[in-house]
């Protein structure tokens, strides 16, 4: 069994609030088809993260896919550590393990190693950029050969 996944120590989710563009992931199948995905997150006053995900996709015959959520901060974790409600009752886990110091990317997985998403507050990403955050992905565990980019 590996070890335990670590998050970032910290986040200021007033910094990490707006729109982050997805630049690769590891798919999953709600996301089947989706290009040009976009995450959303607004701070709320009653205790919870709006999470609003958009894409394309093309695969469902529709031209854009939208699903709104509610993200709720784990205690003691820094803000690092979320909990993501799509349709009640199932909660996600969604752990920041990775966050530039300008908040100008974020990494996303699941302590099962098994989703994973990097993001970006632009469209692209310098690819010196992206291969530390892949090399930093690989030390974390995660198998890397199931990371796929995101058609921006």
């Amino acid at each position: 069994m590996s070890k335990t996944l670590e998050t970032v120590p910290y986040v200021d989710l007033n910094k990490y609030a707006g729109k982050w563009f997805e630049i690769a992931s590891i798919p999953q199948r709600f996301q089947k088809g989706c290009t040009y995905t976009t995450a959303e997150y607004t701070l709320t006053d009653k205790g919870f993260v709006l999470v609003e995900n958009r894409c394309n996709n093309d695969i469902a015959n529709k031209n854009k896919s939208y699903i709104k959520g509610k993200a709720f901060v784990v205690k003691n974790s820094g803000n690092a550590k979320l909990n993501v409600q799509f349709f009640w009752p199932f909660k996600g886990k969604y752990w920041i393990i990775d966050l530039s110091e300008d908040y100008s990317y974020a990494v996303v997985g699941h302590p099962n190693r098994k989703y994973l998403w990097i993001l970006s507050r632009t469209a692209t990403m310098d690819d010196g950029t992206y291969q530390h955050i892949i090399s930093r992905i690989k030390e974390k565990g995660f198998d890397i050969s199931k990371i796929k980019l995101t058609k921006q």
